[in-house]
């Protein structure tokens, strides 16, 4: 009786040890690791990714959790404090964190957009950029918005401090501009379109060429250990591309609903100002771009110096992962 008894105990400790009970399925296990990565309305492709949980039901083991970007910045503030592994910026603000030592790198591009322009507030007088000179211009400094700001006003003869800038993140960017608070804001879609189509704003000035293209973000640290989940990301992102072109009504929907729009608005975003059908190697296209505005950014003291941007610029792209996913896709 003793015996079978040391034996009955022996065999409940074991099962403990191993945290589970007769009955209980695998999945009840503690992950085997875990994937953070954001979505924003700035970013279709991820809209599409979350909602159709390709990742989810291929990375068994693996807690995926996703954190909404509210704008570059955020996206870039969240990678510096590893709170995320993979974000969407814009290729300016990528450049910029780089260069004031955030350590992340490229591993694919997501869209080219129109995705900002100046805009002002319905029945304003000003039609042109020269016209700001002296006034309040909202806009989220770290973002393409900010950056499209200061390259516009380099066109026109002014510089950064020739207005002044109210740092406000996008939302509230357009809130200030429809209350009547600022004077011009450098908008980003979808809110830019809201803010066309319900409150009469108005595109003071549109440049495709400042819109710097979508940039998806790794941590070099999550590469370096994780290079398998980073390709299965990227693949994702192509899966979704695909997805896009194969299903552009839905697509639409899909960021009505997510983003809260109209789907006239919704439809002025993804099908007027965005283009997903590009490749998604980071490379030459890419590189011209933030060439442009790299001395701009020098310039606006957005940088640390020019040296630590051309460097930053040197390494900033990891083509691999999205060679192999176009390869295969």
């Amino acid at each position: 009786m003793i015996h079978r008894r040391l034996l009955l105990t022996t065999a409940l400790l074991a099962t403990l040890a191993t945290g589970c009970v007769q009955g209980e399925s695998d999945t009840a296990a503690p992950a085997q690791g875990q994937l953070r990565l954001d979505y924003a309305y700035y970013n279709p492709l991820s809209l599409v990714i979350r909602r159709q949980r390709w990742l989810e039901n291929e990375l068994k083991g693996t807690t995926v959790t996703w954190v909404l970007s509210a704008g570059s910045n955020k996206a870039n503030e969240n990678l510096r404090a590893e709170t995320i592994d993979v974000g969407s910026t814009a290729g300016a603000a990528a450049l910029q964190a780089r260069a004031n030592g955030t350590p992340i790198k490229t591993i694919g591009i997501y869209t080219q957009p129109e995705w900002t322009a100046l805009v002002v507030p319905k029945g304003s007088p000003i039609k042109d950029v020269k016209e700001l000179k002296g006034k309040k211009v909202a806009a989220t400094k770290g973002t393409d918005p900010y950056f499209f700001l200061l390259q516009t006003l380099e066109e026109a003869g002014l510089g950064g401090s020739d207005v002044e800038v109210v740092n406000l993140q996008h939302a509230d960017g357009r809130t200030a501009l429809e209350r009547g608070d600022v004077d011009a804001w450098a908008g980003l879609d979808p809110m830019m379109a809201q803010s066309e189509l319900k409150a009469g704003s108005k595109l003071v000035y549109r440049n495709p060429g400042f819109n710097t293209y979508g940039f998806l973000n790794a941590r070099e640290g999550f590469i370096k250990d994780h290079p398998d989940l980073a390709q299965k990301v990227v693949d994702a992102y192509e899966r979704a591309r695909a997805w896009v072109a194969e299903h552009p009504d839905e697509a639409v929907k899909l960021l009505a609903q997510e983003a809260k729009l109209t789907p006239e608005v919704a439809s002025v975003v993804l099908k007027e100002r965005t283009k997903t059908d590009i490749s998604p190697v980071p490379g030459a296209e890419q590189r011209t771009v933030l060439e442009r505005i790299l001395p701009t950014l020098v310039r606006e003291s957005q940088v640390r110096s020019e040296d630590e941007a051309r460097k930053a610029l040197d390494s900033l792209f990891e083509p691999g992962f999205a060679a192999k996913a176009k390869a295969a896709s």
